[in-house]
């Protein structure tokens, strides 16, 4: 079963086109970046992969399901971390999984349960009985990503997940992130960091709302710097 299916996709601001026949597959525990400058139509993509908005063209499935015809079913099987936090600074980090779990039906010791093995996971067992707002940087995307999966998604979608941490945060995140593609998750990560990405990674460069390359962060950069290699096909050689 197909993780992410995405066929002949587009989606237009007025005359502006954002996305423009996009076509991707990501498999079950595969770890693919989606490399692109801003405005390549990253965001729009995320935005129509979690039906903010709603594909006029083309077809979305999740875990096999279909985004525009059973979109309900679709999005229990969707994990996300967006860009910008979404987290209850006031409330404590398991309280803060605990109201999210009850978004998706699960309480009591369920829900005890599944917090407490997300913690356990992400190392910040010590930290649950803590105000979000007493944590660093690093450790909210922690709790963002354990939110995420408190439910057991098939797919996980992340955009821009490490913006605005230290060099050690990003690490971190990021290694725990190809942990979870090795277990059997599939991860659709948006970034313009290319340091973010090993060489086995699948990598779709997405540039002016089209594809330019869907291949292994290897295969895509050769001999050269993968940084090189997305500047070139970018247009924005140095």
């Amino acid at each position: 079963m197909t993780g992410i299916e995405i066929s002949c996709l587009g989606y237009s601001y007025g005359a502006k086109r954002a996305l423009d026949d996009l076509n991707l597959q990501v498999a079950p525990g595969q770890f693919c970046a989606l490399l692109g400058p801003n405005g390549a139509g990253k965001s729009t993509l995320f935005s129509l992969l979690t039906r903010l908005f709603v594909a006029p063209e083309g077809r979305i499935l999740l875990a096999g399901l279909d985004l525009a015809r059973q979109p309900r079913a679709a999005m229990a099987r969707l994990g996300v971390v967006f860009q910008q936090p979404t987290l209850d600074l006031d409330l404590t980090v398991r309280r803060n999984l605990l109201y999210f779990a009850a978004l998706h039906g699960i309480a009591g010791r369920a829900a005890e349960a599944r917090v407490t093995a997300a913690l356990d996971r992400l190392g910040m067992a010590e930290r649950a009985g803590e105000p979000v707002r007493a944590l660093n940087g690093g450790h909210r995307r922690r709790m963002e990503i354990a939110r995420a999966l408190i439910h057991d998604p098939a797919v996980l979608l992340l955009d821009e997940p490490t913006v605005g941490l230290d060099a050690a945060a990003r690490v971190a995140i990021t290694d725990h992130v190809h942990d979870l593609a090795a277990q059997g998750l599939t991860v659709l990560w948006a970034t313009h960091l290319t340091d973010e990405i090993r060489d086995t990674d699948r990598v779709a460069v997405l540039h002016r709302g089209r594809l330019l390359a869907d291949s292994t962060a290897a295969d895509l950069r050769g001999a050269q710097s993968l940084q090189t290699a997305f500047l070139r096909l970018t247009g924005d050689e140095p």
